[in-house]
């Protein structure tokens, strides 16, 4: 798409007479650095032009076209506003106002295109090529917002998932924490039952012990009955 068109040389065929001559020279010598796309001598051209009048549209005009072709966009846009207030000639500020918009959409300021390409087909209505424009930046602009809002529900989405994961992290640490709290408890829990284990087995060793013993004494004291039985009846007999 051709966004920008250079007005320079149309301009200086509209109004020669009202330049001196050093400054139709420099806009001159411009003009053909320009079409030789030698832009950055072009423009030293201009800006000697402007030097020696600072009050002539030329030259703003045309130093904004070689600023444009530089990429240097705020400086194009710039001169091509300093050339509007130069003029009152409405088909002329229409070509500035298109060549602003070129350059808003260069730097994908789509919204502040779209106003210049408006500006420019009030003056000039029936131009087909801003009409293009104006189409293709609202274009623009739609999908523009379309990836923000795409690239705002990203974020949201990765916002949430990292709220999630620390979630799942401060969970997991007090867990752990937890976790680390209990194992001294459950330590003395197992002393405590270890203890009692053996207390137990101390007191059931004891009872079986008790049970043995009093086991041997049934047993002597039957065995002394029946001895004490025995010599009874020797003595009878």
């Amino acid at each position: 798409m051709k966004y920008l068109r250079n007005c320079g040389i149309i301009i200086l065929c509209i109004a020669p007479a009202v330049m001196a001559q050093s400054v139709r020279s420099h806009i001159s010598d411009g003009n053909n650095l320009y079409k030789d796309q030698k832009f950055a001598d072009a423009e030293a051209e201009y800006r000697k032009s402007l030097e020696k009048d600072n009050q002539i549209l030329q030259g703003y005009f045309d130093l904004g076209d070689a600023l444009y072709k530089q990429q240097r966009y705020d400086e194009a846009a710039q001169n091509y506003q300093n050339a509007l207030t130069k003029t009152t000639d409405a088909k002329i500020s229409a070509q500035l106002h298109h060549n602003i918009g070129n350059a808003q959409v260069e730097k994908k300021e789509y919204q502040e295109g779209i106003d210049e390409y408006k500006r420019s087909l009030k003056l000039n209505p029936d131009d087909e090529e801003t009409k293009y424009n104006l189409a293709y930046a609202e274009q623009m602009l739609k999908q523009q917002q379309q990836q923000k809002q795409q690239q705002k529900q990203d974020k949201n989405d990765k916002n949430q998932q990292k709220n999630q994961k620390d979630k799942q992290k401060q969970d997991q640490q007090q867990k752990q924490q937890d976790q680390q709290k209990q194992q001294p408890q459950n330590q003395k829990d197992q002393q405590r039952q270890q203890q009692q284990e053996k207390q137990m087995s101390r007191a059931e060793a004891q009872r079986i012990l008790d049970a043995l013993k009093n086991d041997e004494k049934d047993v002597q004291k039957k065995l002394r009955r029946k001895a004490a039985v025995k010599t009874n009846v020797e003595k009878d007999w």
